[in-house]
């Protein structure tokens, strides 16, 4: 069956399933039986979405699934609603993204109200990866990687709570929002160091909130310097460290050449991804100013 035999299959059943819902709705309709056509057609509603996908129509199908969502909130089946209301996010997804944003965040309102958390938390986390990449409105995606975070740690999973609070780290430092971002390394770090699988990666987040520090003063960045290696003795031996180190020396000597020669040094060995590539660069460019008030 080609995709216009299947849309006009799911037509057919989206009509059979609004004529099943005026029929429980009329006072006969609801004397007998009334539930069962509603049961039957959120049934309908479901193959009609299911159809729809096959065609590759999102949009329809999302409308499918929102209406079987709706029709099991009638009913009080709290669960299949939620259900409905994610299958409807994620069709429309591929069509509407703030649709599928409104459909998402009618799901974790039922889950919220029913203690689900986690799941709750999970779908934050989607909304806020659709704010990244299709709508770009990062201050969005931070607020819902933060309630995600939130309620991951209500309930326990620390690991899911620090995945979401180095996104927010990571966007807070680039929008200049520094101490935000350092609180976040630092507490995720402490975490790290504390354990024996995560242990070699708090060395990663310390690195970062030195270049925080680094971005707001130096003299504040060297005092961190210290305190993360009182705090974590390791970190001392490490290349991130090091590379603090020169280029805190650099910033003293004023020397521009000196830094650019020891981030080169380190990118050869660890490739600079595109957050500390724009740290660096800050942090440079108030040396170079520096430079140029001298003068």
């Amino acid at each position: 069956m080609d995709n216009s035999g299947k849309e006009k299959e799911a037509m057919a059943l989206m009509a059979e399933a609004e004529k099943k819902v005026k029929s429980s709705q009329s006072f006969f309709g609801s004397l007998f039986g009334g539930s069962s056509k509603m049961e039957d057609a959120c049934d309908l509603y479901g193959r009609a979405a299911n159809m729809f996908k096959m065609a590759k129509n999102w949009s329809a199908a999302g409308n499918a699934f929102s209406q079987a969502a709706l029709l099991h909130l009638q009913m009080q089946s709290k669960h299949d609603a939620a259900t409905n209301f994610i299958d409807a996010g994620n069709a429309f997804k591929k069509s509407d993204p703030q649709e599928a944003i409104n459909c998402l965040n009618r799901a974790i309102e039922i889950y919220t109200d029913m203690g689900r958390f986690t799941i709750a938390a999970k779908h934050h986390v989607t909304i806020a990866e659709v704010y990244e990449t299709e709508l770009v409105d990062i201050d969005k995606a931070i607020a819902h990687y933060e309630q995600a975070a939130d309620y991951y740690k209500g309930e326990e999973s620390t690991s899911s709570a620090n995945k979401c609070l180095l996104k927010v780290a990571t966007y807070a430092a680039q929008l200049e929002q520094y101490p935000k971002a350092i609180e976040i390394y630092e507490q995720v770090a402490t975490h790290a160091m504390d354990s024996t699988l995560l242990k070699y990666s708090a060395k990663d987040y310390f690195f970062k909130a030195a270049l925080c520090h680094f971005c707001v003063d130096m003299l504040n960045a060297k005092l961190a310097l210290q305190k993360y290696e009182e705090m974590f003795p390791a970190f001392s031996d490490s290349r991130e460290c090091k590379l603090v180190k020169k280029l805190l020396d650099a910033f003293e000597e004023q020397n521009v050449d000196a830094y650019t020669d020891a981030v080169k040094e380190y990118d050869t060995i660890s490739r600079l991804d595109q957050w500390l590539t724009t740290m660096l660069l800050r942090i440079k460019k108030t040396i170079q100013e520096d430079e140029s008030d001298l003068r």
